[in-house]
């Protein structure tokens, strides 16, 4: 039997607030455990939270950007369960009555382009971090993260395969960094992801047994995890097996999923209306206005960058994907920059030499106006586009400017005929059989010359001066 997968996602995003969600400690990343908590967070008796106003006005923001409805009535709940990093026996939630209900977002997979409903958005404070490793047989709690502001969002099951899956993620994290609301951290928690994923017979409406799957910190885990989970429960059904309904860990060292735990459902977390916080009254004046205050989000800016700057799709999907990167992009063209050249070099040099560096575009000391100016010295034959590679490497690594490496290193492009046709001539005269063979027809060879013009030149001859004088040279 032909199967299809059913796929939903929960993502956690961690807002960028200064404090957490019902106190004043800090949300700093990186502290020393259990040097960030106070009497609210810990949960000792007796303690009343407030709720953060910016993670309220955050939340609505996001809710706004992925087209959902927001509700102008909502309340927190909590959610009922023991685990050691949970001081209070509960997390504070949102349960029925979410802030956020009923939006999309759009993703293009393979070059067709798919919408994937989001059920909610809602706000949650996080639980605290149990440490097993280096403990000498023993497990510790840190609760700095305990109260640190969440949201979650929650897709529909609308999701088809692993890079269906990938690309919504990565679709939901751009919008979040240009919302200013998330900073995308994967590697340090701040973006989470599980996923509930069935199989069903393909063509067929109903539902499989769903699993849930945890532990995917990276696009490329989420994939592989999903395709060996959809694989693992096609085995299963294939053999007369029954999928369990249960909690998975993804183990990236060995490539498979782990059984966890039985999954519990929503009954079993015993959820009520929190009694201590009142119920969110969103004023639609306030939504308004933060409705006007949003950001040109990625899909705008991308369309915006194909029909203001010419971009073919693929140079506006990439351009876009961060807003810093279509920042510096914009920054270039207003400083005079031609965009589908500034867009070759960001593409394909640039991101090159951020990615081996794993820095993001913010890191780097190269700044738009310096390619600027070195792609001028291109256009006015000061450097050959070979030798601006060599320059721009440079540039990157010293954030030098570009007149300032040609000078240090003797990189100017010889622009003179008479030298190039010395160069020329000699080459002619080293090689009389290429010349015979190109002149009997074998007009490949022009290569060649090429070639041995550059490396006699040290590759600062203009390419183009020399294709002309060899064509001139060779057909005589």
């Amino acid at each position: 039997m032909q199967y299809e997968a059913v796929i939903g996602l929960e993502i956690h995003a961690q807002l960028l607030t200064d404090s957490k969600m019902f106190c004043g400690c800090s949300t700093r990343f990186g502290a020393e455990p259990n040097t960030q908590t106070c009497p609210i967070c810990i949960g000792m008796p007796g303690v009343l939270p407030v709720m953060n106003r910016k993670a309220l006005e955050f939340t609505i923001r996001t809710g706004l950007a992925v087209n959902c409805r927001i509700s102008s009535y909502s309340r927190f709940a909590r959610k009922n369960y023991f685990y050691p990093d949970l001081p209070k026996g509960y997390q504070i939630s949102q349960y029925e009555m979410p802030i956020c209900e009923h939006g999309f977002i759009e993703v293009i997979v393979d070059g067709e382009k798919k919408r994937i409903g989001i059920t909610r958005v809602h706000m949650e404070e996080d639980a605290g971090k149990n440490i097993h490793e280096g403990s000498g047989g023993h497990s510790f709690v840190d609760l700095n993260r305990a109260g640190v502001p969440l949201m979650e969002i929650v897709s529909e099951p609308d999701i088809r395969s692993p890079k269906e899956a990938s690309e919504y993620m990565k679709k939901l994290r751009s919008i979040l960094r240009y919302l200013g609301v998330c900073d995308g951290n994967m590697e340090q928690g701040s973006l989470r992801c599980d996923a509930n994923v069935s199989i069903r017979p393909a063509g067929s409406n109903g539902f499989g047994i769903k699993v849930e799957m945890k532990n995917m910190n990276s696009f490329r885990f989420v994939e592989k995890a999903l395709e060996y989970e959809i694989k693992r429960q096609i085995n299963i059904l294939n053999d007369g097996g029954r999928i369990i309904q249960e909690t998975r860990l993804w183990d990236s060292s060995t490539g498979t999923t782990q059984s966890m735990r039985t999954k519990e459902e929503a009954h079993d977390y015993r959820y009520f209306p929190e009694p201590d916080l009142v119920p969110i009254m969103a004023d639609e004046t306030w939504i308004k206005e933060i409705k006007e205050a949003l950001p040109e989000l990625p899909d705008i800016k991308r369309e915006r960058f194909v029909s203001e700057y010419g971009l073919p799709e693929y140079d506006a999907d990439l351009l876009t994907s961060e807003k810093s990167i279509a920042d510096w992009f914009e920054d270039a063209v207003r400083a005079g920059g031609s965009p589908k050249s500034v867009s070759n070099w960001i593409m394909v040099e640039l991101m090159r030499f951020l990615n081996e560096d794993n820095r993001s575009i913010e890191e780097c000391s190269l700044k738009p106006a310096q390619l600027v100016n070195m792609l001028a010295l291109i256009d006015n034959g000061t450097i050959s586009g070979k030798i601006a590679k060599t320059v721009f490497e440079e540039m990157y690594k010293t954030g030098k400017d570009a007149e300032e490496i040609i000078r240090e290193k003797g990189l100017i492009q010889i622009s003179d005929e008479g030298a190039i046709q010395k160069a020329i001539d000699e080459i002619i005269t080293k090689n009389p059989k290429e010349v015979e063979r190109f002149k009997a027809g074998e007009e490949k060879l022009i290569g060649f010359f090429v070639g041995q013009v550059m490396k006699a030149t040290k590759g600062k001859a203009n390419p183009q001066l020399v294709n002309d004088i060899l064509k001139r040279k060779l057909s005589i």
